[in-house]
C-alpha cells in the first residue's frame, strides 16, 4: 500500500475517475445498443446525432479513442441506411 499521503490521494482520484468513466462509457454502449435494435428508420434517424455526440464526448475526454468512436459513428450511420 501507498506510503505518501500524495499516493493516497492519488488512489482516491483514480478510482473516482475510473468511477465515472466507466458510467458514461456504459450509457454509451447501451445507447448504440437501441440505436441498432432500433427497426423504425424515423426513430433511429432521430437518434442518431445524440449517440455520435455523445461518442465525440467521449473520445474527445479519452474515455474511448477517437477512432473508435469513428467506426462506431460509422456503422451506426451505415446500418440506418440499410433500414
Amino acid at each position: 500500500m501507498a506510503n505518501h499521503k500524495s499516493a493516497l490521494k492519488r488512489i482516491r482520484q483514480a478510482e473516482k475517475k475510473r468511477v465515472h468513466n466507466k458510467y458514461y462509457a456504459k450509457t454509451a454502449r447501451n445507447a448504440v445498443k437501441k440505436l441498432r435494435n432500433a427497426s423504425e428508420k424515423e426513430a433511429a434517424v432521430e437518434m442518431l446525432p445524440k449517440v455520435a455526440a455523445m461518442l465525440d464526448k467521449l473520445a474527445k475526454r479519452n474515455i474511448i479513442h477517437k477512432n473508435k468512436a469513428s467506426n462506431l459513428k460509422s456503422k451506426l450511420a451505415k446500418h440506418i441506411n440499410k433500414l
